[in-house]
């Protein structure tokens, strides 16, 4: 596991573990520890919220001693300090505990009462941030099984300690953003985007379909979707990765229409195939990819829906519709789309051979979660790491009409109905900066019988005067934050034009 799987997995363990009123006191003392630390983690599961951590805790108080008792009380700090609704609760603690016989529990409850009266906000928070992550600087079995049989300064001592390639970008890749922090964007150190790198911008799932493509129209007995299509094809697919409904593909034969929509971790997905030709399509065929992240049920019109076997597709008249209904379930993050190949024939003998991607992406899956700055920043700072941020600044083109107030109101409503995040006002003092925060939702289930949930935070910065976007996206997975990042970043290029 990640190391934020981890420690969501211990402190959802440990809050059930406390949550019975007889428990031992060495398992209140590592809840209260972790709960502490990590709580914010899980408090967006049902149940698990910043008050109920406090509730869970707070009943083993007057069962415990003085050193569990102090331990509770810097808890009780922290989770005041992410949850407002935690502090009228840990307040009166506090209050009566400053005339405490125990030095140690006095001391502390006095401190943390005065705290926010002695420092500012910028301070306390830094004051209550969760301990850093522990940097291991040990070697390793290797190295050192290479050092008592080939010595220090052997070659296969420094190959073995000296990093890879990768890891070396990786490290210059990390000083480079903590050099940058959360400035604005420098418009010298921007790369330069030619032509070419919307090409590379493409993803592995996008590659593949251009494979696809080639190799029906490489077939002399196929006819597959032109080149020229391609461009409004992807556009297509990108508006109704943020919207609910809309055309899909359309051409002088077809058009494939969506309606999606999605509760948690649950979606409904309806398909519309119209006959637009002016004779009938035959043999009409669906085939629907279905990956390991998504359990899928799916139904449609007879004969419509490609199973593998061979059969004889369906037949859709002039002017008239097929339908397809996906009822999903995600399991788990991803980062890619789904495939859907369509294939029929016309009466003139022409087979076609389409191959499409459904609009269903990370984002469908999201719901909101309105945090106050000073909560977000802490959960901001908590999620620092290579494997948990994704970061990519993007020019707009050159004919699009600027940036503006009025531009950062789409990006805006982007991030909050498109992508279904909720934005976190206040976070910057900028109107320039968008931030918002949501919760991944998935049908799988922990040991403890829980749904498995992944926080994600996304940061949109703009810089009027270099027409750029600087997308950071941080989550626990990296699935997570590479999905919201490239969703993000088409759907903003697209406001644009």
């Amino acid at each position: 596991h990640p190391q934020g799987d981890l420690q969501g997995y211990a402190a959802a363990t440990l809050f059930l573990a406390v949550s019975t009123h007889r428990c031992h006191e060495t398992t209140v003392r590592v809840a209260s520890y972790i709960l502490g630390e990590f709580g914010f983690l899980i408090a967006e599961r049902p149940g698990m919220s910043g008050e109920e951590q406090f509730r869970v805790l707070h009943q083993h108080w007057y069962n415990v001693d003085t050193q569990t008792r102090s331990i509770l009380i810097s808890s009780y700090a922290k989770l005041a300090n992410l949850y407002e609704e935690c502090r009228p609760l840990v307040a009166p603690v506090f209050a009566k505990s400053k005339n405490s016989v125990d030095v140690e529990v006095q001391q502390r409850c006095a401190e943390y009462a005065s705290m926010r009266e002695a420092f500012s906000p910028e301070a306390v928070e830094d004051l209550l941030r969760e301990m850093p992550p522990f940097e291991d600087k040990r070697r390793s079995a290797l190295e050192l099984r290479l050092l008592e049989t080939e010595g220090e300064n052997s070659a296969a001592v420094t190959k073995a300690s000296t990093p890879s390639e990768v890891e070396q970008q990786r490290a210059m890749l990390n000083a480079q953003m903590m050099e940058e922090g959360m400035t604005p964007i420098d418009e010298q150190e921007e790369p330069e985007l030619e032509e070419e790198d919307e090409e590379e911008e493409m993803d592995v799932a996008e590659a593949a379909e251009d494979e696809k493509i080639a190799a029906v129209e490489a077939n002399p007995t196929l006819v597959g979707i032109p080149k020229d299509l391609i461009p409004a094809m992807r556009k297509a697919f990108s508006n109704l990765c943020t919207s609910p409904s809309g055309v899909l593909f359309e051409n002088a034969m077809l058009q494939v229409g969506v309606k999606h929509e999605y509760v948690g971790a649950q979606g409904r997905i309806s398909v519309f195939f119209g006959n637009l030709h002016g004779t009938a399509l035959h043999n009409f065929k669906v085939k629907v990819d279905q990956p390991d992240h998504l359990r899928m049920q799916m139904q449609g019109t007879q004969g419509l829906i490609d199973d593998g076997e061979g059969d004889e597709g369906c037949s859709i008249e002039n002017k008239t519709q097929a339908k397809l209904l996906l009822l999903v379930e995600v399991t788990a993050p991803f980062d890619d789309a789904p495939s859907m190949r369509i294939t029929f024939e016309t009466e003139e003998g022409e087979r076609h051979d389409y191959p499409l991607r459904l609009p269903l992406v990370a984002t469908c899956f999201m719901e909101p979660v309105n945090l106050d700055p000073g909560a977000f920043m802490q959960r901001w700072k908590s999620l620092e790491g290579q494997d948990r941020e994704c970061q990519e600044v993007m020019r707009l083109p050159p004919n699009s009409s600027g940036i503006d107030e009025d531009y950062m109101n789409r990006v805006s409503n982007i991030i909050v109905s498109g992508l279904k995040f909720g934005r976190c006002e206040g976070v910057d003092p900028t109107p320039w900066t968008v931030s918002g925060a949501a919760t991944f939702r998935t049908g799988a289930k922990d040991v403890n019988g829980n749904n498995i949930n992944v926080g994600c935070l996304v940061r949109v910065e703009a810089n009027p005067k270099a027409n750029a976007f600087r997308v950071t996206t941080r989550t626990l997975h990296p699935l997570c934050s590479k999905a919201i990042k490239n969703v993000s970043l088409v759907s903003i290029k697209l406001a644009a034009l």
